[in-house]
């Protein structure tokens, strides 16, 4: 018994590898191109688990994949690998096309090679879990109904656009050929091993340096956080008893302007590591021009989740950020690794410097 894990080095994938192997002792393989969110460092507690083996190499390499398929033998696949960032997907979308749309499908065609040739029993038993965003279904005004698994896909950002396709994909593989597949649709993430391009680790990273910490527009932009560890509980729960064919949305029930959340980093900063000057992080909050086609509100229904298969997020947004704020301030070596020239040339595009 083992599972294939792709992008199991970044954010999300290394989170589900640390939680799988501490809940089971199933072992798994785990691809990762390793591009620059894809870091070794996050698995670096497994170095000695012969549970876990690291493969270096792009979902999109069918003959490397069908060879850990046939190899390996895992009875599921959970797809984690993927281009993730919207404001690098406005600097350069064919990159998350050539990712998110054109791997899926390499990687979708090496799995149903795969799992045609099984006998009928594991053939029965497979499943490929697909891990994408609400992102796919677009901006909700404020006083709209949160997305449930019926809502019109409507991406905005070339980012979202491409994980549309690659669930439209996932979809297609499974009323076309049969491939037993899992969709989760999941809300913002947070929480160890965030690269600091999104909003929460940046904002830890640029305080603590004494660096501005930039928020688009008026901030007023709304999001459901999900702290990252109940996002492993719901894959878990979902390969373990998901529906072929079903999607789930997974949320954290946790609806949150930017600038809230921007405020309230700064406030346990405040008490965890205060400034030397006795103020608060929040001198340091500057708002900058908002980004190009910036989504207003996204809100996850999870209610499918929880009625058919019994889960529901165990952190609040004030535990589960406390939580990621003492992980940071307690592993700076990490930051220290994955926050190089490149990273810095990166903020200073983004954010005019």
């Amino acid at each position: 018994m083992t599972l294939l894990v792709t992008g199991g080095a970044g954010f999300i994938g290394s989170n589900f590898v640390h939680h799988w192997l501490a809940e089971h002792d199933e072992p798994l393989v785990n691809l990762d191109k390793l591009t620059y969110a894809g870091n070794l460092g996050n698995l670096q507690a497994l170095a000695q688990d012969k549970r876990h083996v690291f493969v270096q190499g792009d979902i999109g390499d069918t003959a490397l994949v069908s060879q850990l398929l046939q190899h390996y033998q895992p009875r599921a696949v959970l797809h984690f690998a993927a281009e993730s960032h919207v404001d690098r997907s406005i600097h350069g979308p064919l990159d998350f096309i050539q990712t998110n749309v054109v791997g899926t499908g390499h990687l979708l065609e090496s799995v149903r090679a795969y799992w045609g040739a099984l006998a009928a029993d594991p053939q029965h038993r497979f499943r490929f879990l697909h891990v994408s965003t609400d992102e796919v279904y677009g901006s909700l005004s404020p006083d709209a109904v949160a997305f449930t698994e019926t809502h019109p896909y409507e991406p905005n950002s070339p980012y979202a656009a491409s994980k549309a396709s690659s669930d439209h994909l996932v979809r297609a593989w499974h009323h076309t050929y049969g491939l037993p597949v899992l969709t989760t649709n999941c809300s913002n993430n947070y929480g160890p091993f965030h690269f600091p391009e999104k909003l929460i680790p940046l904002v830890i990273h640029h305080a603590l340096a004494g660096k501005p910490l930039p928020v688009y527009g008026d901030g007023m932009q709304v999001r459901d956080w999900l702290y990252v560890q109940d996002h492993c509980r719901a894959i878990e729960r979902v390969l373990q008893a998901g529906t072929p064919g079903e999607t789930y949305n997974i949320g954290g029930w946790n609806e949150k302007p930017n600038i809230e959340v921007v405020r309230t980093v700064c406030h346990l900063l405040d008490e965890l590591q205060p400034r030397g000057d006795g103020q608060s992080y929040a001198e340091q909050i500057t708002f900058v021009k908002d980004r190009a086609g910036h989504d207003r509100r996204y809100a996850i229904d999870a209610r499918k989740i929880n009625d058919t298969l019994g889960w529901r997020p165990v952190e609040t947004f004030e535990t589960g950020l406390r939580k990621t704020v003492q992980w940071y301030l307690n592993h700076a070596d990490w930051v220290s690794s994955v926050t190089s020239g490149a990273y810095r040339q990166w903020v200073d595009l983004q954010y005019g410097g």
